[in-house]
């Protein structure tokens, strides 16, 4: 029996709903794991009795998951394991929280917010299996809230195509962890083929319906992800 939920194909891009535990039991070997998993540091504790109780929605309009029990702790050692196998490159956003289960490499990513003393944190960390020196990116809040607000944790899509960017060879790219589905978006606007696996179902059909928007609206207009600086290059 298949632990496959619903599959979902949407321009190139490919949607599974169900835990990413068993699924990818059923996936072949990918190019590379782009993701970024629950952090474990119980964000619903920090939300709870800030909601409008309508709906279920904190006052971001953000999913409380009922008891506020979504992040409260971070994926299992084998879930890392999984997705060390899956790839022979990954990129996994957050790892400063699960260091202890990744073995050590020296070329992190940093998102620099260009914001300072502000109640969420200055930055966050990137864990890559590339033995390379380690990259900053600076991505202001206010550009970050152009992808519109759809997951507590969510990444910007400009993040993500940054990521890609290292990964000129990888074709095909898996986010075990797809929540609202930036990663997948990504993919579609570079023209790579993803596969997201999300365990709830409301943050997978709203995944669906940004990737099915990424298909039929590319951001003309918007500004494109900054290149990666390639390695070996005298700056």
């Amino acid at each position: 029996m298949t632990a496959i939920k619903r599959d979902e194909r949407i321009g190139g891009q490919r949607l599974i709903l169900g835990d990413c535990l068993e699924v990818m039991q059923e996936l072949g070997p990918v190019d590379a794991v782009v993701t970024d998993p629950p952090y474990g540091i119980d964000y619903g504790r920090l939300m709870k009795g800030k909601g409008d109780g309508a709906g279920g929605l904190d006052k971001n309009r953000w999913k409380d998951y009922g008891e506020f029990d979504w992040d409260q702790s971070r994926p299992p050692a084998e879930a890392f394991d999984a997705i060390l196998k899956a790839s022979d490159t990954q990129i996994i956003w957050g790892a400063n929280y699960f260091s202890d289960l990744l073995p050590p490499k020296m070329g992190w990513l940093v998102w620099d917010k260009m914001q300072r003393d502000f109640s969420l944190a200055d930055f966050e960390l990137a864990w890559t299996s590339r033995d390379v020196a380690g990259r900053a990116l600076s991505y202001s809040r206010p550009q970050a809230l152009r992808d519109g607000r759809h997951h507590p944790t969510q990444k910007p899509v400009a993040l993500m195509e940054w990521c890609l960017g290292f990964l000129p060879d990888a074709q095909t790219i898996l986010d075990p962890f797809m929540g609202s589905g930036t990663t997948l978006v990504a993919c579609q606007k570079l023209g790579r083929q993803g596969i997201g696996i999300e365990l709830d179902p409301d943050y997978f059909a709203i995944a669906c319906k940004r990737v099915d928007e990424a298909t039929r609206q590319p951001d003309l207009f918007v500004e494109p992800a900054p290149k990666p600086v390639q390695e070996g290059m005298d700056l």
